[in-house]
C-alpha cells in the first residue's frame, strides 16, 4: 500500500478534519512511499522508533504524535531532533491521531473501552473542538464499586485509583480516556453513577465525594492503548498488511 494512500483513507476513515485539535492529526514525518509493515504504539517516542527500525517497519502510527500546536514554531533541536532523526535515518514515517482516535464510534479508545465493559448503546458526550470525545451509557446488569474496579483492572492492564463515594450499584457510566478530569462536572450532570478515565486532579477528590459519583483513574496510556489497537486490526483485516502493536507501558 502506498503511505498517501494510507493516510487518504485514515483520514477519511477517522474524520480527522471535524472539529478541532491540540495537533496536526495524520502525516507528521514522511518516509518510503510503500507499505507493507506498520508498528502502532501509544506515544510517539525514541525508543518506540528504535523498535520499529528493528522490525523493519515502513510506518509508525499512533495516538500521541510528536509535534503539537504549542509547540509551533519549534527548532529541531535535543529530544525532538533525536527522535526525528531516528525515524529519517531509517526511512520511516510517522502517522499521529489524537481527538479523532478518542472519539471514533468503532475504533476510538472510548468506543472500545465502553463495548468491553458491557455497554452496547453509546451516547456521546463531552464536547472538545466542537465534537464530542466521549461516550455514556448503562449497564445490561448493576455492578457493585468493587465488580466495576476488577473489570477496568483487566480491561486497562492496571488497577485503577478509585476517588469519591458514590452508590452501591453502578447502572450508568461515562468515559473519556486520557485527561479527562473536568469531564467530571458533565458526568454528575448527566447523574452517571461511575465516570472512568485516565488522570486524576487534587480537587477531584472532594468534587466527586460531594456529588456522590465513583471516579476512577485508569492511567493515561492505560486507557489509550485500546483505540490505536483496533485501528491496528482493522488496517491488517482490511488491507493485508502487517501490523504490529509495540508496548511501552506509562504507569500514568
Amino acid at each position: 500500500m502506498r503511505l498517501q494512500e494510507l493516510v487518504r483513507y485514515l483520514d477519511e476513515y477517522l474524520a480527522s478534519a471535524r472539529g478541532r485539535d491540540l495537533c496536526p492529526n495524520g502525516l507528521q514525518v514522511d518516509g518510503r512511499a510503500e507499505i507493507s509493515k506498520i508498528v502502532t504504539g501509544v506515544s510517539a517516542c525514541r525508543e518506540l522508533f528504535v523498535r520499529a527500525a528493528e522490525l523493519n517497519a515502513d510506518s509508525v502510527l499512533v495516538h500521541h504524535g510528536l509535534f503539537w500546536k504549542s509547540d509551533d514554531p519549534q527548532p529541531l533541536t535535543g529530544l525532538l531532533y533525536r527522535r526525528v532523526a531516528e525515524l529519517v535515518r531509517h526511512d520511516i514515517s510517522l502517522i499521529a491521531y489524537h481527538l479523532p482516535l478518542d472519539r471514533h464510534p468503532e475504533v476510538g479508545n472510548n468506543a472500545v473501552a465502553m463495548r468491553a465493559l458491557g455497554v452496547d448503546e453509546l451516547i456521546p458526550f463531552a464536547e472538545f473542538g466542537g465534537e464530542p470525545v466521549g461516550f455514556w451509557g448503562r449497564l445490561p446488569e448493576a455492578l457493585s464499586p468493587d465488580a466495576l474496579v476488577e473489570r477496568c483492572t483487566e480491561l486497562f492492564r492496571q488497577e485503577p485509583q478509585r476517588i469519591g463515594s458514590g452508590p452501591d450499584e453502578i447502572s450508568t457510566v461515562g468515559i473519556v480516556s486520557g485527561g479527562g478530569q473536568r469531564v467530571i462536572y458533565e458526568a454528575i450532570e448527566l447523574g452517571l453513577d461511575a465516570y472512568i478515565t485516565g488522570e486524576t486532579t487534587e480537587w477531584v477528590m472532594n468534587v466527586a465525594r460531594e456529588a456522590g459519583i465513583h471516579y476512577l483513574a485508569a492511567g493515561h496510556y492505560a486507557t489509550e492503548r485500546l483505540g490505536i489497537l483496533a485501528l491496528g486490526e482493522r488496517l491488517a483485516d482490511e488491507f493485508g498488511l502487517d501490523v504490529e502493536f509495540v508496548d511501552i507501558p506509562n504507569p500514568d
